[in-house]
């Protein structure tokens, strides 16, 4: 047995007592603010969502305090307005030409005062802050207003809402009206917050066209537990939904004189694709940033097409491909294509250049000669870490080579994994050439995001697409033509009617198949779309304007990146116009906060940019991944209305934007590390610990109520259970060393759905798309037909109605690992098998020992020796129950 040295946990005792110490006194001031008032307010008409976040708040103190609003939104989204009433006065955000608020932006700086109000805070989020003096028993009403259109992924929209008002809000609601006119074909929600209690507050409604979810938590559903005042709300809510769609030209929508056209049509064929993957293997790659992308090239080369064809380079300072020219994407030659991907070994430098005219000689030798199929598509992917250092090193050099060779014939997708590599150089690179660029995050999942991007490009089903509108009905029309359209994807054209238009309004969209072109026709009759969403009040008026304007804004932001000097003057005097004209906060434009008299000047909220501040993202990133002791000293802010507070004293700085957190490390006061403890009698060997079952089937309506299931003979994965009436498996790997799974999958039809559980963490593959979770996070996500769960103690729980309820549990009793758990077992079919799946069939039971310790069992008319004996039961959780138990060896 080992335990930390005594004097080294004293120094540990100590530290945690003066933390406890500043909580207790800091948690009184926090206090001293109220938000009485949380409302988050979200209507998504048309994919276009309008966001009102209301706080509402009161000075309990009798001085002043400073209360901070904060709260995150996604980084798609444009804020429109912000406000603070003080006292009955309106204090609004004025949206200003960037360069007219540098002055205030300076100044600010020069105080040293954080002056920017919107920081990255993550892969999908920026967080606005602004702090306000509060006079004493006075109410301040913070509203933050942000738009954005949803963008199809995988096959789904999503809808991302932050909550955290790190306390107990007396009126706590979250409303989220969805209105789409094509229909909702399925909506599912997953929360990182949601209890079983807070489930009671929870409240969805589909209809064919319209959806509310509505969250209104009480106080004591908001309650960590009875004894405690901390709130359990705090993390993500997600929506995810999609809409009816069928093989036609899509969905036209009219509102208010502007339109919409939505593209997605289903039951396309793939088109074969001739796909270069461009890999970086130098120094800087090495460890685990090579090993994950190993893990993703080995799966993406499984999901292969057959009729794909598919080359490999690596580069350091040298470059080297695989084969010679690209090969048919054959089981033989993906299983010699993994094990040199296995072979890569990260060292060198970085030749960029270099690496990617290969790629394209590759594809245009394989033009000259002939051997790619007729109408296939043509992709580079690059994944690289850092900028190029060897070589050609001048970026803007390595741009014009690669535009000039690709020749607008292929398309290249640039992956830059993590923060040393210039995004803004991989983004033109991706753009002058019919691609786009993503970030991957060092992290976990890193090689979980490779193969998510790779999904998204991995089925195109149409080349050359074009909208064609009569020139004498719509104007400002947004991008109209584009290379590809991929499955899961959607293509999105907005414009403006122009007066006096007719009454139906007609388009044409063009595309080209592997060996035809194809011409689907639509109509949409414009009083009748009018009408559509003139009346309902669950939806946000006027927001197809405001859709196209945000359309537009992006769209020439992103040409922005590509253009010539004097193109890229005219696109950004354009999109600063729309900019300033709808009120909406982009890279062009500022909001100046206002401040009541006497307090700090007016602050400045500006929009990130992806490029900008890399290394500070970076930080936050790592430093959010890190379990820590926050100090939680004066005016600490916290996303979605957290207030906080401090007592208000002249000429002092108003506002802190971040607090350095407080890291508790065992080696900030000595040593970790173990050491032997001396036992008081070395003769006594200690007792045989119980241990707990491989599996512990519970068995209804037998004679025996529960069977413990020892796993002895087995090396290779095995299937567990296998359901076809419930469109259900369950395989897993058991390791005969270790005594314990080393992973184990559960697979759903409806919805088609896949689990995979390792002792490291859960990843959950629902269309394509692949999420990550810790054990022991909480998680909450309703489905059609399924729910799944997880709680803090590491049980993860798949449940439905009409099912057998399958758990896995993160086990960390005696003989530790991934256990699984099976409740409502009565629900199985008879044509239930596998090898925990037989004793679920015909099991015929013997008569008991003269002692009761042993019997005889027949399964599937093979005899299996039963004897009683002590076991842990895991289903509780650790620590585990002694129980008595029939065991069986397999």
């Amino acid at each position: 047995m080992k335990t930390p040295a005594p004097a080294r946990a004293c120094g540990i005792v100590l530290v945690l007592l003066s933390l406890l110490a500043v909580l207790q006194t800091t948690r009184a001031q926090k206090n001293d603010i109220d938000i009485y008032s949380l409302t988050v307010d979200s209507k998504v008409s048309s994919r276009f969502a309008h966001t009102v976040i209301t706080s509402r708040v009161v000075n309990k103190a009798d001085t002043a305090r400073e209360a901070t609003f904060q709260m995150e939104l996604p980084k798609k989204a444009f804020i429109t307005n912000f406000s603070m009433i003080i006292d009955g006065v309106t204090y609004p955000g004025n949206i200003k030409q960037k360069d007219a608020a540098q002055e205030q932006y300076s100044a600010a700086v020069a105080r040293g005062e954080s002056a920017g109000l919107v920081k990255a805070t993550g892969r999908k989020m920026e967080q606005f802050q602004v702090s306000v003096n509060v006079a004493p028993a006075a109410k301040v009403t913070f509203q933050l207003v942000y738009e954005e259109l949803l963008k199809r992924q995988l096959g789904m929209y999503e809808l991302l809402l932050k909550v955290r008002p790190q306390q107990l809000v007396k009126h706590l609601q979250m409303d989220v009206h969805i209105f789409e006119p094509q229909g909702i074909s399925f909506l599912e929600t997953e929360s990182t917050f949601m209890t079983n209690e807070l489930e009671k507050a929870l409240t969805t409604s589909v209809n064919q066209t319209k959806a509310h979810i509505q969250f209104k938590p009480t106080l004591s559903q908001q309650q960590s537990s009875p004894e405690q005042q901390d709130t359990v709300v705090d993390g993500n809510f997600i929506i995810r939904y999609d809409v009816n769609r069928t093989l036609s030209g899509g969905s036209i929508q009219i509102e208010n004189g502007y339109f919409v056209h939505y593209f997605a049509p289903e039951d396309l064929a793939t088109i074969p694709k001739n796909v270069i993957f461009v890999i970086d293997k130098s120094g800087s790659m090495s460890g685990k940033k090579m090993q994950q992308t190993r893990e993703a090239l080995v799966k993406i080369l499984e999901d292969l097409n057959p009729t794909d064809q598919f080359n490999l380079i690596s580069f350091n300072g040298q470059v080297t491909q695989w084969k010679p020219s690209l090969v048919p994407a054959s089981a033989e030659n993906v299983k010699e294509a993994k094990s040199y991907t296995a072979s890569i070994q990260a060292r060198g430098s970085t030749n960029i250049n270099d690496a990617m005219l290969m790629a394209v000689e590759l594809l245009e030798k394989a033009n000259r000669e002939e051997l790619l199929s007729s109408g296939s598509v043509s992709l580079i992917i690059l994944l690289t870490d850092g900028d190029p250092t060897a070589g050609e090193t001048n970026p803007t050099e390595i741009q014009k080579n690669v535009q000039k060779a690709i020749g607008g014939q292929y398309s290249l997708f640039c992956l830059g994994f993590g923060f040393d590599v210039s995004f803004a150089f991989l983004e033109k690179l991706a753009l002058d050439n019919g691609g786009l660029a993503r970030r991957i995050y060092e992290d976990s999942d890193s090689a979980l995001q490779l193969q998510d991007f790779y999904q998204e490009v991995a089925n195109p089903l149409l080349t050359a697409v074009s909208f064609e509108y009569p020139s004498n009905t719509v104007e400002e029309v947004t991008q109209d033509n584009f290379r590809l359209l991929f499955k899961g994807s959607e293509m999105v054209v907005a414009g403006k009617l122009r007066d006096h238009g007719p009454d139906v309004l007609s388009a044409n969209v063009r595309g080209r198949l592997p060996r035809q072109n194809i011409t689907f026709q639509m109509e949409s009759m414009v009083a009748e779309q009018q009408e559509e969403f003139r009346s309902p009040k669950y939806i946000f008026h006027g927001f197809m304007e405001r859709l196209w304007a945000y359309l537009t804004i992006q769209q020439l932001l992103e040409k922005m990146v590509s253009a010539s000097d004097a193109e890229k003057q005219t696109l950004e005097t354009q999109a600063l116009g729309l900019s300033l004209s709808y009120s909406f906060v982009t890279p062009l434009t500022s909001m100046v906060v206002t401040k009541p008299e006497g307090q700090e000047q007016s602050q400045v909220a500006e929009k990130p940019v992806e490029n900008e501040n890399e290394n500070r993202l970076r930080s936050s990133l790592l430093s959010s991944r890190h379990h820590v002791f926050r100090s939680r000293g004066p005016a600490i802010p916290g996303p979605l209305g957290m207030v906080s507070s401090h007592p208000w004293k002249s000429g002092l700085q108003a506002s802190v934007v971040y607090q350095r957190p407080f890291y508790l490390s065992y080696d900030s006061v000595g040593s970790a590390e173990s050491v032997d403890v001396l036992e008081t009698n070395p003769t006594t060997p200690p007792p045989a610990r119980i241990q707990a079952p491989t599996v512990i089937l519970p068995l209804p309506g037998q004679s025996v109520d529960q069977l413990c299931v020892d796993i002895k003979h087995t090396q290779e994965p095995m299937n567990l259970l296998s359901d076809p009436d419930q469109g259900l498996e369950v395989t897993g790997q058991y390791e005969m060393n270790k005594a314990q799974f080393s992973w184990i999958k559960v697979t759903f039809q409806k919805p088609q759905l896949q689990v995979y559980a390792s002792p490291e963490h859960v990843i959950v593959t629902r269309n394509q798309r692949n999420s990550e979770y810790k054990w022991k996070e909480t998680l909450f996500s309703v489905m059609p037909g399924l729910k799944m769960t997880m709680d803090k103690e590491g049980l993860l729980l798949l449940s439905s109605p009409d099912k057998v309820t399958i758990g896995l549990l993160s086990w960390n009793g005696p003989g530790q690992g991934i256990r699984l758990l099976l409740r409502d077992t009565d629900r199985f079919s008879s044509h239930v098998n596998g090898t925990l799946g037989q004793f679920y069939q015909d099991v015929l039971w013997g008569p008991s020992a003269a002692d009761d310790s042993e019997r005889t069992l027949r399964v599937q008319g093979r005899d299996h020796s039963a004897t009683r004996e002590l076991k842990l039961d895991y289903q509780q959780g650790d620590p585990g129950k002694e129980i008595p138990c029939w065991c069986v060896e397999l």
